[in-house]
């Protein structure tokens, strides 16, 4: 690795850590740049999900206002997060690589359509404001661990999906969902970090490189966030999430 492999993953750091605080999908900038340093799709994949994990973690630092009041919704968060990724991390070392580039476009458009029509969904599944505190409580478990499964699997979007299916089931401002899907994401990094540590090709050079500019973009994407307008911020996310889910699917296919 030379010194333009380490110029390109240090300002790849930077620009993921800014958009998954922001919107997710920053792995989209960094798995590409592990690539083009030369790492196999395989390791930097595993790299990737290690070395973006501290920005998660600088995220829900600098969201820790938004996050007051909201400690039942974040122990289901942890609980459902954990075991979510538990199981896509174990699917992602157990099956073949090409298995991932397949299926993952398809979960980033549907994921970010899930946000675009959600309120007409809402009106099918039940609106959070009318439906009871179990359903609710049980919806929001289902959701997280859906997102907990893409999330050990593989990376790119998370925070997409992470976002649109807490959207579907939660009732509250952008900025607070945001914050509790920093939380699910640092939760979902965490884990995965532990897993690949033990049992995936980690490239422990580039995950050195990347770290410290992940936790710098992250914490400022996350101080970001509650000054956007609220029809800017969906838009910003839908936009971004219909990209991302496009050019992994040119790169799929």
């Amino acid at each position: 690795m030379d010194l333009g492999d380490v110029a390109l993953l240090l300002a790849a750091g930077l620009v993921a850590g800014v958009i998954n605080a922001v919107a997710g999908g920053g792995s989209l900038v960094s798995f590409p740049a592990l690539l083009a340093a030369g790492l196999p799709p395989v390791t930097a994949n595993v790299t990737n999900s290690v070395a973006v994990t501290p920005g998660y973690l600088a995220s829900v630092v600098g969201s820790r206002t938004e996050l007051a009041a909201q400690s039942r919704r974040i122990i289901a968060v942890l609980i459902a997060a954990t075991l979510g990724a538990i199981v896509g991390s174990v699917l992602l070392l157990a099956s073949p690589a090409r298995a991932f580039e397949v299926v993952v476009p398809f979960l980033v458009l549907g994921s970010t359509a899930l946000l675009a029509f959600q309120e007409p969904l809402r009106k099918v599944v039940g609106h959070p404001r009318r439906i009871s505190a179990t359903r609710a409580t049980v919806s929001l478990y289902v959701m997280v661990a859906l997102a907990g499964l893409y999330g050990g699997y593989f990376r790119p979007a998370l925070g997409v999906v992470l976002f649109a299916l807490l959207a579907l089931v939660i009732d509250d401002s952008m900025p607070r969902l945001n914050a509790l899907k920093n939380v699910g994401q640092a939760v979902i990094g965490v884990v995965t970090v532990v897993i690949f540590a033990v049992f995936g090709p980690v490239h422990w050079v580039a995950v050195a490189i990347l770290v410290p500019t992940v936790i710098i973009g992250g914490y400022v994407g996350a101080r970001v966030v509650p000054l956007l307008p609220k029809i800017v911020w969906q838009a910003f996310i839908v936009i971004f999430g219909t990209v991302v889910g496009l050019v992994l699917l040119v790169q799929a296919f």
